[in-house]
Formats: structure tokens, C-alpha cells, sequence
């Protein structure tokens, strides 16, 4: 690959990375036995502690974030409370229903990102966008009509963890747009540093409310959520931040829909979790990707052109 292409493609590279290191959050949350609203706080509070040495030893990090505006900074607090509510929802979730039925529906916020940010963002949607959609939206569906069975191996009823996963996908949906429009301006350092830090204030006042663990926790529950704060949050979700200044909000949404694929990959193969996916897993992990095509295919040459 010449140096133009990598640079042309690297807001594409940075996404497929970002979707590997994602897809295996679920699996580390499935490893580990404490409280799933303890899981999200440290999970949260590891990941702003990985990346506060960077903002501490960055002048120009340093000094953007003393000229953001009250505004800004104050809808930056907004989407760090919107991260904890996903964070609490999902994993909440995956005590209730299966990874693939989570994780699933938990990425079906396309359907909200899309026509949203047509518009609120004045960002036109193509046919070919549109359709790609709709072809991955009607992947999801299959995946998770596939993955419903109650006798499918998880305790009781799937209902409650998938109404959780839901509301995650809607609070997903609203943490993207909401980076979408402030990280046009600011840094993804100083966005995630922000966002983090709070998302994980949140995470701790939540986790009092309900009276979750946080003192007694296992050394290993502790190095798999460090473990997990470190790929998924570093690789996942901050490489994601960082593409959604060069891409679309609803192409990048519709992109994060390979997660499910990948986890429900992860969930089968590992021994302790074996959850070996249905044929409608399959059918619709094709179709979700094919959708993901169609929605990519055409944007290489839309990226912004100061890259």
C-alpha cells in the first residue's frame, strides 16, 4: 500500500481496528464474575487512566482543553453520562440474555444515527447509504429473532436483557452524534479525557445508588477489566472517536454493526463460553456485512480533505 493510500484509507484501518478490539468487551465481561455495574466503572475508570498520561505530558492537549468553551465542555459532561448509561445498560445486559442477542442489539443504532443525522447534521443520506441500512438493520433482526430461543442455554427469560441492550443501543446511538458534532473542533485527546472522566464519575454515583461491589473485587476480575479497558477502550472506542472526525456518523455507526460478528465469533470458539452461533447468526453476520459494504463502498472519496 503506497503512503496516499494509507493515508486515504486510514480513517478505515483505524475502524477495523477499532471493531476487533470491541468485539472482544463482551467476551472479557462473560470472564469476569463481579457486579456488571462495577464492571463498567472500572472498566471506564482504567481507560481514562491509560490515556491521562498522554493528556498530562501534552502542552498542546493541555492547553485546548483550558480554551474549550462552557458550552462544549458542558455537552461534553452530557455525553459522559450518556456513556454511562450505555456502559450500564450493555453489560447489565449480558447477565440476561446471550452475546450475540446483546451485542446485536446494542449496535442496531443505525436506525437512530441515520435518519438523525440527516437531519439534525444536514449529513444527505445516499440511496446506496439508505440501502445499506436497511440490508444491515434487516441482518440484525435476523440475529436476533435467531438468537430469542429461551432454551438457548441462558437462565430465564432473555426479554429483561435485551430491553437492557436496547436502551444501550439508544444511549450508543446518542454518544455518536453527540462526538460526531463536538469532534469537528476539538481533539479526540481532550474529548476522550473529558468524556471518560466523567462517564466514570456517573459510573461511580450509579454504582452507590445500587449498592454494587467496588472494594472486594478479585485480582483477576481487576487485570481482565484493565485488560479489557486497555483493547477495548484504547483500540475500540477511542480509535473509533478519532475516525468519526474523518467519517459520516451514520457510515461509522453502520461499520461498528461488524462487532456482533466478531463477538459471537469470539463467544463460540472460547471453551469456558461456547456459545456456538445459530444458522440466523450466520445468515444474518453475512447480511450485516454486506451492509456494511454498501454503506463504505462509495465514501473513500468523501473523507475531509485535510487528512
Amino acid at each position: 500500500m503506497t503512503s496516499q493510500n494509507f493515508m486515504k484509507n486510514k480513517p478505515y484501518i483505524a475502524l477495523s481496528i477499532s471493531i476487533i478490539s470491541v468485539s472482544s468487551a463482551a467476551i472479557f465481561i462473560r470472564l469476569i464474575s463481579a457486579d456488571a455495574l462495577s464492571i463498567a466503572f472500572y472498566r471506564l475508570l482504567f481507560t481514562f487512566l491509560l490515556i491521562t498520561p498522554f493528556v498530562f505530558f501534552s502542552k498542546k492537549t493541555r492547553s485546548e482543553l483550558l480554551k474549550i468553551s462552557t458550552k462544549n465542555f458542558l455537552i461534553m459532561v452530557l455525553i459522559g453520562l450518556i456513556l454511562a448509561f450505555h456502559f450500564a445498560f450493555w453489560i447489565s445486559s449480558l447477565d440476561h440474555t446471550s452475546v450475540a442477542s446483546s451485542v446485536i442489539l446494542v449496535t442496531a443504532h443505525p436506525i437512530l444515527v441515520g435518519p438523525v443525522s440527516h437531519f439534525l447534521l444536514k449529513e444527505k443520506l445516499s440511496f446506496l447509504n439508505s440501502f445499506g441500512i436497511i440490508i444491515s438493520v434487516t441482518g440484525v433482526i435476523i440475529l436476533v429473532f435467531g438468537n430469542s430461543d429461551p432454551f438457548s442455554g441462558i437462565q430465564g427469560s432473555t426479554f429483561y436483557g435485551n430491553i437492557l441492550a436496547i436502551l444501550g443501543g439508544v444511549m450508543a446511538g446518542l454518544y455518536i452524534l453527540g462526538g460526531r458534532k463536538l469532534r469537528k473542533n476539538i481533539s479526540v485527546s481532550s474529548y476522550a479525557f473529558v468524556v471518560y472522566a466523567f462517564g466514570a464519575m456517573f459510573l461511580f454515583v450509579i454504582c452507590l445508588f445500587f449498592e454494587s461491589e467496588l472494594v472486594n473485587i478479585n485480582l483477576h476480575d481487576f487485570q481482565l477489566i484493565f485488560l479489557m479497558a486497555l483493547i477495548s477502550g484504547i483500540l475500540g472506542h477511542t480509535l473509533y472517536n478519532w475516525s468519526l472526525e474523518h467519517i459520516r456518523a451514520s457510515v461509522a455507526s453502520v461499520f461498528l454493526l461488524g462487532e456482533p460478528v466478531g463477538s459471537t465469533f469470539f463467544a463460540a470458539i472460547i471453551p469456558s463460553i461456547s456459545e456456538i452461533p445459530t444458522i440466523y447468526t450466520v445468515i444474518g453476520g453475512g447480511i450485516i456485512l454486506s451492509g456494511i459494504y454498501l454503506t463504505t463502498r462509495k465514501k473513500k472519496e468523501e473523507i475531509i480533505s485535510k487528512i
